[in-house]
């Protein structure tokens, strides 16, 4: 099988041949193959002095670096590079130089693996500074709440429509809902001002032949049903730092969604050799099992993770990817 094809199998929640692998970022491109991705030039007030000769040309050399590091990591799904001004564009486009990029890295990877965008648009955990002003708006104004959020998801159905259009394959939901002690908001609320959301964001999504792989750290054990209910195709992240157990979730929903993550990113960073290994055998030892199931860590190897550690659980994952 292709990494495409195994992601798609376990996607289905059916058995590849092999676990495949892929993350939502890869930010440790300069320590492990020498160079870094994104460069200045790459910014979206650069790539617009450029003509279009020269924007193509820039484009499809970083097309093929993304290629290069991608097929050596044995990814199944790799991230899109987000390229131009997104701000600028209307409800409903991806900008010029993120579809250039798409093109050419397809036409490189000859369909060896998927192409992931991100595609959320429900609430996320709010920052400090905008915490008290949305529980005074949920608490004060809850139908005008639900009014922007659909307002939110409909403006994600039209650029996930865009992004379908684009090349994507894949949707990686994004929004944050749970802090390590639980969602922050109740599971009666969150039924109320999100998953109604999420689900319709999804289920366009499906019309549109996209896959859809929701992410969301922290303890979403007590919404665990109601993000299934939403019919993701994956789950991200069963953080293990919130105590979410991927043995226990394979149990509870493993028939119903695939699972990704679980492998440890805080012992990634400061516990031994050892405890890696262990978070990693652990992740493929509960979560291979009939299928429905792709390798990942429980965040993304970040910078300034040590890349020795990301080494480290590659090596776990060929040893034991077999079915």
């Amino acid at each position: 099988m292709t990494p495409r094809e195994r992601a798609i199998e376990a996607l289905n929640l059916r058995i590849p041949d092999e676990v495949p692998t892929f993350e939502l970022e890869f930010q440790l491109e300069e320590e492990m193959f020498g160079r870094k991705f994104y460069t200045d030039d790459l910014r979206p007030e650069n790539l617009a002095k450029m003509n279009m000769k020269e924007k193509e040309e820039r484009i499809f050399k970083l097309a093929e670096y993304a290629v290069e590091i991608y097929t050596n990591l044995e990814y199944s799904i790799i991230p899109c590079a987000y390229l131009g001004d997104f701000n600028g564009c209307g409800t409903g486009e991806i900008p010029l130089e993120t579809k250039l990029f798409i093109k050419y890295v397809k036409e490189l990877a000859d369909g060896r693996f998927m192409v992931h965008m991100h595609g959320d648009g429900t609430f996320s955990i709010p920052d400090g500074e905008e915490m008290y002003e949305f529980a005074y708006n949920l608490a004060d104004d809850p139908e005008g709440m639900k009014e922007k959020a659909a307002r939110m998801a409909q403006h994600a159905i039209e650029r996930n429509k865009a992004a379908a259009e684009a090349g994507i394959e894949v949707l990686i939901l994004c929004s944050d809902y749970c802090y390590n002690t639980g969602p922050f908001l109740s599971p009666k609320m969150f039924g109320e001002f999100i998953q109604p959301y999420l689900y319709r964001i999804i289920d366009e999504a499906r019309k549109c032949g996209l896959y859809t792989i929701k992410h969301t750290d922290g303890n979403i054990m007590p919404i665990l049903d109601q993000l299934v209910e939403c019919r993701p195709h994956a789950l991200h992240s069963l953080d293990p730092m919130a105590k979410v157990d991927i043995k226990e979730v394979k149990r509870l929903v493993g028939d119903k969604v695939c699972l990704c993550g679980n492998v440890n990113c805080a012992l990634m960073q400061t516990g031994t050799e050892q405890e890696v290994i262990e978070s990693a055998e652990y992740c493929l030892t509960y979560g291979k099992p009939g299928g429905g199931y792709i390798f990942s860590t429980s965040n993304v190897p970040f910078k300034g993770l040590p890349a020795d550690r990301y080494r480290l659980i590659l090596d776990v994952w060929r040893r034991m990817r077999k079915y």
